[in-house]
This record gives structure tokens, C-alpha cells and sequence, in this order.
């Protein structure tokens, strides 16, 4: 299993200090991180993850709203083999036409992104799992709408906040989920209630297990009332022991 850290999760250090912030997350034994927003810092972030032998397979990037080509120009620099839109907002998600209408335009910048070598996904929130529409969420009905190139990063976190159960779920979606986001907490919608990867409700392993296509796990915290360095060292350590 290829473990990830998603940047987002030390964005307040990154900004301070960014080769000292991958520097320090190298240190901790990360060898892979999932880089956001990551076109204005391309030039600085490729320099430090060369420099700290990091690869980083996905990054984050909001693609149906913003230059794509510059996004994927970008992801090649930095050797993003996938990139992921992060959001779409939760407006979007109240009728099958408009999720249909975003699956269209998440598959045109696929077409798009093929030509630089890049694969295209998405990443999930609660409000896609919340709709629901004849037993199925909205989630799924993106997946239905979807090329057979785009796939799917379910942050298995907030699809249990959702009102989902994370490992039922990626067993329907199935081949369609290459990356999940690894987070835990007490499923509440309050960020600063999560906690390291294992230390809170979800059941870790169950999830990892039901992924079948899976290729990476992205350990992430949306925030933390502590050293956010604590958390993602303590996630990390979780993961590779195995502890079940």
C-alpha cells in the first residue's frame, strides 16, 4: 500500500516556509504527497520534492474552474500523474441534471488532460453523499455520468459524515476508486474535531480493504487542535504498523 499526505493538511507551515514544510514531512517518512492549488508554487514545491526524493502521484487542482491547460502544464512539472478536482460546490448536487452536467464537464477535462499524460478524478465532500436520488447518492450518479478515464478519490471521512457507510460505498463504486482520503475523527461536520488516522470512529482497515483498484491512500486532516506535525506523524506510524 502507497500512503500519501495531502498538503492541504500542513497548508499554515507550507505557507510560512514551503522547502522547510516538505523537508519536514520527507523527515517524518512520507514519501508521497498530494499537492492543492499547486500552479502558483510549481516552480518552488517541484525544486523541494526533488530535493527531499518525493514523488507525488495525485494533486489537487480546481479544474472546471480555472485554466486547465495551465493546471496540467503544471501537474507535468511537478510529475502528477493524476489530477483531482477538489470541489464542486454543494449547489451543484440538488438534481440529477446538474450532477450530470458536471460528470460532462469533469469527462471534456479528461479529453484535455490525456494529452498531457495526466488522468483526471474528483474528490468528494458530504453534501455528494447527503443527495440522494431513487437510493442512490449523488456521488454514484456522477459515477454513472463518467468516462471510463475518470475516477474517483472518496474521502472515506466525509462520506461517513455523509450519512454513508465508507466501506459499503467504495465496494459499489468499485474499480472507479484509484485514491481515497485516509482521515478519521468522531464524524462530525467540525473540522478541528478530527483526529490521526486511527485515534478516532472509522474503521480504517475495513476501508482501505474494500478499494479494490486502490493505488494510493492520501492521509489527510482538515484541521486539528493540536501540532498538525503530531497528527500526520502519528497517522503515518498507525499505517505502517499494520494496527488493527
Amino acid at each position: 500500500m502507497t500512503y500519501s499526505l495531502q498538503l492541504y493538511t500542513v497548508r499554515k507551515p507550507l505557507e510560512e516556509d514551503l522547502a522547510g514544510t516538505i523537508a519536514r514531512v520527507a523527515s517524518i517518512g512520507y514519501t508521497n504527497v498530494e499537492p492543492y492549488n499547486f500552479v502558483a508554487t510549481a516552480d518552488q514545491l517541484a525544486a523541494a520534492l526533488a530535493a527531499n526524493g518525493l514523488q507525488a502521484p495525485s494533486g489537487h487542482a480546481p479544474l472546471l474552474r480555472a485554466d486547465q491547460d495551465e493546471i496540467f502544464t503544471a501537474a507535468n512539472k511537478l510529475g502528477i500523474g493524476t489530477v483531482i478536482d477538489p470541489h464542486v460546490d454543494s449547489s451543484q448536487w440538488s438534481t440529477e441534471e446538474d450532477i450530470k452536467a458536471t460528470a460532462a464537464a469533469l469527462n471534456a477535462a479528461a479529453l484535455k488532460g490525456a494529452g498531457y499524460g495526466v488522468r483526471v478524478g474528483y474528490h468528494n465532500h458530504e453534501f455528494e453523499l447527503e443527495a440522494q436520488f431513487d437510493g442512490r447518492s449523488g456521488l454514484e450518479v456522477l459515477a454513472e455520468n463518467l468516462s471510463p478515464e475518470v475516477v474517483l478519490e472518496v474521502d472515506t471521512y466525509w462520506a461517513a459524515v455523509g450519512g454513508e457507510d465508507p466501506v459499503e460505498l467504495l465496494k459499489r463504486l468499485g474499480d472507479r476508486v484509484r485514491f481515497i482520503h485516509i482521515k478519521d475523527g468522531p464524524l462530525t461536520k467540525v473540522d478541528k474535531d478530527q483526529v490521526a488516522v486511527g485515534a478516532g470512529q472509522v474503521r480504517v482497515w475495513d476501508v482501505i480493504a474494500a478499494a479494490p483498484a486502490l493505488e494510493v491512500g492520501v492521509v489527510e486532516l482538515d484541521d486539528f487542535t493540536g501540532d498538525i506535525f503530531d497528527a500526520v506523524t502519528d497517522s503515518l506510524n498507525y499505517l505502517k504498523a499494520g494496527n488493527k
